[in-house]
């Protein structure tokens, strides 16, 4: 039986820009927070990581978890559904330090071209960044050499957060096996 293996990594650059947000997430902070939100500047950050997704396999990161009846005669893998919890590091290397995780979910929305709806968030675990998250929510057409999805809020020091992620593929490696 033939498996594909394909391994993706996506080098991602977001643009997040965001309303200061406090770490504490206490509902008394929280509520002062939002007092202060009419007084507050907008703060840029902006990222360089690269997100590692690998199809198939003993370690893979995205398995489908449901499937339409005509997927496997779509060409464009229509009705195809994937879970995933990939990581995020530093560098385009899988061993290269660990700063977060993406995890959620994407599927095939097109019955016409090769494209992806997804659905998830940036979980960050390491530096000055780590317990937040960024939530992402979007389609992008696979031909594109680079593609937008929209940042649609956040949580930790992200906290309302809103702007735009740009991502390319930065290697893709399929093997039959």
């Amino acid at each position: 039986m033939e498996k594909q293996v394909a391994i993706r990594l996506i080098s991602l650059l977001i643009l997040a820009t965001m309303v200061t947000a406090a770490i504490d997430k206490s509902p008394k902070t929280v509520e002062k927070w939002f007092k202060n939100l009419p007084h507050a500047k907008q703060k840029t950050t902006r990222f360089h990581f690269y997100f590692h997704e690998i199809f198939g396999g003993e370690n893979q990161t995205a398995p489908v978890i449901a499937q339409a009846n005509i997927t496997s005669q779509s060409a464009t893998f229509f009705g195809m559904l994937r879970m995933f919890d990939n990581p995020l590091t530093v560098g385009p290397e899988p061993n290269t330090k660990q700063v977060g995780r993406a995890e959620g979910i994407h599927g095939a929305p097109s019955m016409t071209e090769l494209a992806l709806f997804f659905n998830f968030n940036f979980v960050f675990t390491d530096g000055p960044y780590n317990g937040s998250t960024l939530s992402v929510l979007g389609r992008v057409a696979e031909s594109q050499e680079y593609r937008e999805l929209p940042i649609i809020g956040g949580s930790g020091v992200f906290r309302l957060a809103q702007d735009l992620l740009v991502l390319r593929n930065a290697v893709v490696i399929a093997t039959l096996m």
